[in-house]
């Protein structure tokens, strides 16, 4: 199943983004879920993450949500995860 991972940073924690950036990478290499990732850009700067994940559940979801070492940093204001079908692509 995939799951979309929609993450909305909070305002002002750019640098947080920046200093996370590689345990995060990381992450998603360790995790090997990841189909497909990419930042959310507003006014030319990252302020968020898309994640799409191939897992067995929802629950497999949100646990590899709740790992993400941005989430540990504080970095997200919101985080929604919801099963998703791909059709295009």
């Amino acid at each position: 199943m995939l799951f979309a991972v929609i993450c909305r940073d909070k305002p002002g924690h750019l640098q947080t983004r920046l200093d996370t950036r590689t345990a995060h990478l990381g992450y998603i290499e360790q995790t090997g879920i990841v189909k497909m990732a990419g930042p959310l850009i507003e006014a030319g700067e990252m302020r968020g993450s898309l994640i799409v994940l191939e897992t067995d559940s929802l629950a497999a979801a949100e646990a590899w949500a709740a790992g993400d070492p941005y989430k540990a940093a504080g970095l997200f204001d919101s985080v929604e995860v919801i099963e998703w079908k791909k059709v295009i692509g």
